[in-house]
């Protein structure tokens, strides 16, 4: 009732000609531009070669029950803002918007009701395309996918059995993060240490390690162009960082030492071969196959139950425990060089996958090593002169080496490797912490594997015309219990049979990261017709155009999954010759997390949580908008307010409001100098993603609006258009009904400066005796120095300071400083 009348007082008002509004009514106005631009499809991408293209992306959303969070909304409006800008500039700008379906929440959410995991993510994508159509987002929504549609992870599966024919899929015997009560294997990312033990992130259920076949994409092929390539790309340089220590290059040598009393030997990796005569012990991981077979019978039971206990630490764990651990195995090794016997223990601090899973320990010259040998009272020799307490780790003078005595560092490690390759006992290697991509997960919401097997285990792919293979219909999503996927109980599907002989199809799918690792490319071939081939000439056309993309926008939670997968793909379509550049993202922004009004993550246990619904309907989307990029720098942490949006709300009324003064035909000579300096500050801000100095720069204008009640048409238009990427549904409101234009703002021209009113009448003076400040005066530029002076040594406070001195020179730098010199 209360909404029916204060829409008659304002169309009263409308109807006298008064347009100050008492009722800012944001509600039918934001419904009314977001249905229009919905209707004409007003932000549609076109392939044309004409304009310059702006491909801008964001992190798409996993479609959960509980709807966006201000988070979400955070990096889409800065993607947004960036789309209307560059459209504005005459771009041909493709800002397109999908989700992220497949995976384990869906999956559990199945296994709690017995609800179809497909119904269930499909009304969560329904409710987040309306929260992103109403927040204001100009998506090109011809370009939707999800990872779960069938008619896109055909295009999936069809890329699985490209690495399959280049030999970088391959089954594989792999040690596992395998979840009882999830009954699948997990993802490092999916893993939480809790008390020391490793527990699934979704319900917290016991980890262990555990060998099982699975599908393995051999990412490790591609470490060297994965590691070199980010010298090609914008990324923030922590993110570079993370994704070259999670590579890990290491550049050293293979070394080999017998056992003694065996024709048997292991292999270690060391960066220090410099160090070799130093070596007084080794140690293997818990894990290496010689273990049980070198371990004597004195200490095999010490060595099983270690060997136990390392199963239910996760890597990560092992490595980052302050205190390392070990037992001796009872055997020794010789030394390569002076075939002395060196003890041999497994540690849990040595990991399988890295290296060999065998180290060389230099007590003498490696902290860790130092620290385990005072430990276990193990031998120390110095053959780097150091000269201080525990482990010297610098470079130095080699003795007590032999044939390396007198070298230093370098000089030791090149003259080390050429005499273990001589006598064929070593040679110079690269090794990287990035192991393999673990690819199977016994899961039922995810891609099926276009396989058949044998009786044999001979392995068939599934012909490109029968793709998709689609997910069976089940009614039972509980684990197998024998270690397969739901899968094993469609027995329907699971069983085929061609040309008189039988084949089982694989019961794991395919993780989550799957479909994410090329949607930015499913954007592109997808139209409102369906999917174009991936290997056809039109597809290539697309790609060429548009590809890399221009602006990424999203969480740094993803560096060394999404992203480094992603990359990996990309190289891959890229010796296809399915793409012709390198990098699928050029320039990466990561958003700083919104955190709750208490600085605390939001969480709905805390119950500091916002939802973007409430503010669209107590404040609206532009405001929301207005408030987010104001809080502060798009990748900083920013604490909620509610002042703060209440503030943002506060600046929109004042620019409808600001429409009320009288719009001139001509601009307002008082408003030249800060218009265009607000043009260019705001222009400026929008390359820099610096939204919030922006807005700040858009609020000052208004500011001297309201000073002279007054403005220029062109002016006020050119506020609106400044404003529009930011707030855009009352920016065209206004942009219609008061300033009466019939060109939309969303594709009008982007506002010009002029540089002659950019030049500043008026600059900061400086007043200095000797060297100490004085003053701070406003001034005329360029005054001639005379005038300065005058000005300077009559400012009162200059005058106190002078007083009773004798002025030995006074030192004019235009337009900046005075420094006077007195004794």
């Amino acid at each position: 009732m209360i909404e029916i009348i204060l829409n008659i007082i304002y169309n009263r008002y409308i109807e006298r000609g008064f347009t100050y509004m008492i009722y800012y009514d944001y509600q039918s106005i934001e419904k009314k531009w977001q249905k229009h631009w919905l209707d004409t499809k007003m932000f549609k991408t076109r392939t044309d070669k004409f304009h310059p293209k702006y491909y801008v992306l964001d992190m798409f959303p996993y479609p959960s029950a509980a709807g966006l969070h201000v988070g979400h909304v955070e990096g889409y409006t800065a993607t947004d803002i960036v789309a209307r800008y560059k459209r504005m500039q005459g771009y041909n700008v493709l800002s397109p918007m999908g989700w992220d379906a497949f995976g384990l929440p869906a999956e559990q959410y199945a296994l709690a009701t017995g609800k179809d995991p497909k119904t269930f993510t499909y009304q969560n994508i329904k409710n987040f395309k309306r929260q992103i159509i109403e927040m204001g987002k100009s998506v090109d929504w011809d370009r939707e996918l999800a990872t779960a549609d069938p008619e896109y992870y055909r295009w999936t599966q069809w890329i699985f059995k490209k690495l399959y024919e280049r030999g970088l899929a391959v089954l594989k015997d792999v040690e596992v993060n395998w979840c009882e009560g999830l009954g699948t294997v997990l993802a490092n990312d999916e893993i939480e240490i809790v008390n020391g033990q490793m527990v699934s992130e979704r319900g917290h259920f016991p980890v262990v390690k555990k060998p099982m076949r699975q599908w393995v994409l051999r990412i490790t092929e591609y470490a060297d162009r994965l590691l070199n390539d980010l010298d090609l790309v914008e990324w923030p340089e922590n993110l570079k960082e993370m994704q070259r220590n999670w590579i890990g290059k290491s550049s050293g040598a293979m070394i080999d030492f017998e056992l003694a009393n065996s024709d048997r030997k292991f292999t270690v990796f060391t960066t220090r071969p410099d160090t070799l005569y130093g070596v007084t012990y080794c140690v293997l991981s818990p894990e290496h196959p010689l273990v049980l077979e070198i371990t004597t019978e004195d200490e095999l039971e010490e060595v099983k139950s270690y060997i136990q206990k390392t199963k239910a630490k996760s890597d990560l764990d092992r490595i980052s425990d302050k205190v390392k651990t070990g037992v001796f195995t009872g055997a020794f090794a010789k030394h390569p060089i002076t075939n002395k016997l060196v003890p041999i223990w497994i540690g849990d601090y040595v990991l399988p996958q890295y290296g060999t899973g065998a180290v060389m320990a230099v007590p003498a010259h490696d902290e860790r090593d130092y620290e385990f040998a005072m430990k276990y009272g193990l031998e120390i020799i110095e053959v780097i002169k150091g000269g201080t307490e525990g482990a010297y780790e610098g470079d130095g003078i080699h003795h007590n080496s032999g044939i390396l005595d007198g070298l230093n560092n370098e000089e030791a490690k090149a003259k080390m490797i050429e005499y273990l390759e001589n006598r064929k006992i070593g040679y110079a290697h690269h090794t990287y912490k990035l192991r393999d991509w673990v690819f199977s997960r016994q899961r039922y919401w995810g891609e099926p594997f276009p396989v058949l097997y044998d009786k044999d285990g001979n392995i068939r792919l599934v012909p490109d015309d029968e793709l998709p293979l689609t997910l069976p219909y089940l009614e039972v999503f509980k684990p197998s219990g024998t270690g397969e996927s739901p899968l094993a109980h469609a027995t329907e599907w699971l069983y085929l049979t061609i040309d008189g002989k039988e084949y089982k199809r694989d019961t794991n799918t395919m993780p989550q990261l799957a479909g994410s690792s090329w949607y930015y490319i499913g954007y592109l071939l997808k139209n409102h017709l369906g999917y174009l081939p991936f290997d056809s000439k039109e597809a290539k056309e697309v790609l060429d155009l548009f590809l890399p993309v221009d602006l990424y926008v999203g969480g740094t939670e993803h560096a060394v999954g999404h992203l480094l997968y992603s990359r990996f793909w990309h190289k891959v379509f890229y010796d296809l010759g399915l793409v012709s550049c390198k990098e699928p993202f050029m320039k990466l922004v990561n958003q700083g997390m919104i955190l709750g009004s208490d600085h605390s993550k939001m969480s709905k246990s805390k119950g500091n949580t916002v939802s973007p619904d409430d503010i669209f309907l107590s404040h609206g989307a532009d405001a929301l908008r207005v408030y987010e990029m104001f809080m502060g720098p798009i990748e900083a942490e920013k604490p909620w307010s509610n002042e703060g949006l209440d503030g943002a709300k506060r600046f929109l009324d004042r620019v409808w409001r600001m429409f009320d003064f009288e719009v001139m035909n001509e601009n307002v000579k008082e408003l030249e100098v800060i218009y265009h300096q607000t043009v260019k500050k705001v222009t400026d801000d929008y390359e820099k993603l610096a939204f919030n100095t922006a807005i700040s720069q858009m609020m000052i204008f208004v500011n001297e609006v309201y000073k002279v009640q007054k403005i220029g048409k062109e002016q006020a238009r050119g506020l609106l258009k400044l404003l529009n990427p930011i707030a855009p549904h009352v920016t065209e409101e206004l942009n219609q009904t008061i300033l009466n234009s019939h060109e939309e703002l969303v594709y009008s021209e982007w506002p010009k400066y002029d540089e002659k009113f950019l030049i500043e009448t008026e600059v900061e003076l400086v007043v200095q005796v000797n060297g100490k400040l004085r003053a701070r005066i406003q001034i005329k530029r360029d005054l001639p120095e005379a005038e300065v002076k005058e000005i300077a040594l009559s400012h009162e406070n200059v005058i106190k300071h002078t007083e009773g001195f004798q002025i030995a020179k006074v030192i004019v730098i235009p337009n900046k400083i005075v420094n006077i010199v007195v004794k």
